[in-house]
């Protein structure tokens, strides 16, 4: 394995840097949103000398807002959010030919992925960004001493927001940090379309399974939940929805999915996918009763939405039949085949999010990290949402991009929405 110096990071391979560098190029031209950020930053160099530290998976659209941030006058360092999400190439491209520091390589084992996340905080970051907040939860425990220089941050996805609220009402989170997950521009559409579309296709390209007719099970119906449905019954399955929120248990149904228990849906589902970002979505007790040739994989974050211990200790041999796809032999000879080690499908064995989605997504991280450098003094110790001036004008300049006008209150309306007194 070859490696870059430890100034400049730690990657696969240097030499994959030409591939990465058309990768990057290609999704660039799907990301118009972003590009209009970027030759703002380039004028104005809103980031002058800002040290930030990223967690985030690296990926072809990862390097562009890494880039955006660079040309913004900011100074990162990256590492990975997950250890099978990296695009080697696209990691040695950062390296090689724009000098941003990369500490990342797809497979690597645990005390590797922490190290590397030691590694993006030896920059000394004063705002931080993550991706499940795997990060922060370092800075704030680990590395305490870096503290009194950060003075916020960004998380980009549900799980990662989870934690940082959980921290917030313990009183344990030391800075204030923007949700980006919860803008509109984000999880309206990178939660809804670019988890649905990207997870059907880390499915297919570790299976190649044809989903038709088969019972397809999504553990959870929030926004990743709602797309994965949406474009698994496009794929001609039949969907079931497991849920333990009452309310969007009733949505999931009055929009045509089966719902039911787990340990209901354990019996007759083909395919299960956790998006939950809870953890033992999928336990022993389903695992038993799971028919011979069940397929599991999870694209809500962390991997342990599947109980993988408990299915490693009843299996009675494990092998490897495909790329990212692992078999289990269970009592009786059934087989269960879990994907990509449990961890985010859609990264693991596919290429993550569509360009075009992440555009808004990592638009939101940009103009946050520029709210955050303006306003960190007078913000609290809390999670923000991302202001709604920034959400709606990554929403114009998406409109813009492909040509669609909307239409504008004329000023009798305005008046009318700012009154009360006009009634029938």
């Amino acid at each position: 394995m070859a490696t870059a110096s430890k100034l400049a990071g730690d990657v696969k391979d240097l030499a994959l840097a030409d591939g990465g560098k058309r990768k990057i190029e290609w999704a660039n031209q799907q990301m118009p949103v972003l590009q209009s950020i970027r030759k703002r930053f380039i004028k104005e160099k809103p980031l002058k000398g800002l040290k930030i530290a990223a967690c985030l998976h690296v990926t072809s659209e990862t390097a562009n807002l890494a880039i955006a941030l660079r040309d913004g006058g900011a100074e990162v360092a990256l590492c990975a959010s997950n250890p099978l999400s990296t695009q080697d190439e696209v990691a040695a491209c950062l390296v090689r030919d724009y000098q941003i520091p990369v500490f990342a390589i797809k497979g690597e084992d645990t005390e590797t992925y922490y190290s590397h996340i030691n590694s993006a905080l030896d920059h000394h970051p004063r705002i931080t960004m993550d991706d499940g907040a795997d990060l922060v939860t370092m800075l704030h425990t680990k590395r305490r001493e870096l503290l009194p220089n950060v003075i916020g941050g960004t998380e980009e996805t549900t799980t990662g927001v989870v934690r940082l609220r959980a921290m917030a009402r313990d009183k344990s989170l030391q800075y204030p940090i923007i949700a980006v997950n919860d803008a509109n521009t984000k999880y309206l559409f990178d939660n809804r379309y670019g988890t649905g579309q990207s997870t059907i296709d880390g499915i297919l390209r570790a299976t190649n399974l044809l989903l038709a007719g088969l019972n397809f099970v999504v553990a959870g119906y929030g926004w990743c939940g709602r797309g994965l449905a949406m474009r698994a019954r496009g794929h001609g399955a039949n969907v079931i929805v497991t849920e333990i929120n009452p309310v969007k248990a009733l949505e999931a149904l009055m929009d045509g999915f089966r719902v039911m228990p787990m340990a209901e849906a354990a019996r007759i589902g083909d395919v299960f996918v956790t998006v939950t970002g809870n953890k033992s979505v999928i336990a022993a007790e389903h695992f038993e009763n799971m028919k011979d040739g069940a397929v599991v994989a999870n694209s809500g974050h962390f991997n342990v939405e599947i109980d993988i211990p408990a299915l490693e200790r009843m299996a009675s041999s494990h092998r490897t039949v495909r790329p990212f796809t692992e078999e289990y032999v269970l009592s009786e000879g059934r087989r269960v085949y879990l994907l990509a080690e449990g961890r985010l499908v859609n990264l693991s064995s596919a290429e993550g999010h569509p360009a075009a989605v992440m555009d808004m997504s990592f638009s939101n991280q940009a103009l946050s990290v520029e709210y955050m450098l303006k306003n960190a003094a007078t913000l609290e110790r809390q999670v923000y949402a991302v202001p709604d001036p920034i959400d709606r004008q990554i929403a114009r300049l998406k409109l813009d991009s492909v040509g669609t006008q909307i239409d504008k209150l004329t000023p009798e309306q305005e008046h009318y929405l700012a009154s009360w007194s006009e009634g029938t």
